[in-house]
């Protein structure tokens, strides 16, 4: 989707949220109940629209996977967003199930792109080590991690992974696309009430698989199995290690997408297309 907003529409933001646990994912399939699917059937119905007007989104989120702060775009005809915008989204909430919330609709910025223009997503991934198990009101957000974990040893070995680097090892690999990626944060935090384990994973963007293959190895890590120098040197290798195990996606959440100011949204969108090298590396 382009920058620029084709004369004679205008370009809405949807900040929104959901749980993952029925939907396929975000990216909308034939045959697959998805959020986006979900979002652009009821913006259809409620415009009383014969077309369906394409969602973009800052982050494509797995099957399973959760969000609290997910931003999205869609370009409407202007007719069509006059003639709704004060009512749409009390109308989106009577028209989606209970499992997928907008929570703000509005014009969007000129040069705004929700995935182009995004500075960083932030993720968390909540994890469980109590032998009892996860508190059966939480089982569908917190993953039950069968062994005590040393959080101080997490956190170890995630000081080492920040930084710009190539994620190959960690990310499901696509063609064409690179797997360059800056990891702003990433730490471990436990809550002694509730012994419940958050990783805090920040980055300007995510490849597919990246926070959940990151988790998993800190896992390895946590519980004793791989020393915390290990997932730094899996980084190094840059090819994908099978002894990184791809962690289950109901622990992880989608909690902000980060904007620069107005009049920066159109530069960073063309920032974030540009081909990324590391220093030094070959073009070749």
């Amino acid at each position: 989707m382009s920058d620029v907003v084709e004369p004679g529409f205008v370009r809405v933001r949807l900040d929104l949220a959901y749980d993952g646990k029925d939907f396929s994912g975000w990216a909308k399939q034939t045959s697959r109940r998805t959020v986006q699917g979900e979002i652009e059937d009821a913006l259809r119905t409620v415009t009383r629209s014969t077309r369906t007007y394409d969602l973009a989104v800052a982050g494509r989120t797995d099957a399973g996977v959760h969000a609290r702060g997910q931003v999205a775009h869609v370009d409407l005809p202007a007719e069509v967003w006059a003639e709704h915008a004060e009512k749409l989204l009390r109308r989106m909430a009577g028209r989606m199930a209970p499992d997928v919330r907008i929570r703000r609709i509005e014009e969007a910025p000129a040069g705004f792109n929700a995935r182009f223009s995004a500075l960083w997503r932030r993720y968390a991934y909540r994890v469980a080590d109590r032998p009892g198990g996860v508190d059966p009101l939480i089982r569908g957000h917190v993953l039950w991690h069968d062994r005590p974990l040393d959080v101080g040893a997490m956190n170890e070995a995630a000081a080492r992974m920040t930084g710009e680097h190539d994620f190959a090892a960690y990310c499901k690999k696509r063609e064409g696309a690179t797997t360059i990626r800056t990891l702003q944060k990433l730490s471990w935090v436990r809550d002694e009430a509730s012994g419940i384990m958050t990783a805090t994973v920040q980055a300007d963007a995510f490849c597919h698989n990246m926070v959940r293959a990151l988790i998993g190895a800190a896992l390895f890590v946590g519980d004793g199995r791989r020393p915390a120098a290990w997932p730094a040197e899996v980084l190094a290798a840059r090819v994908r290690d099978p002894g990184v195990h791809v962690v289950r996606p109901h622990g992880l959440t989608l909690e902000e997408v980060a904007y620069p100011a107005d009049e920066l949204l159109a530069a960073r969108a063309v920032e974030a297309r540009n081909v990324r090298t590391l220093p030094g590396a070959g073009c070749c």
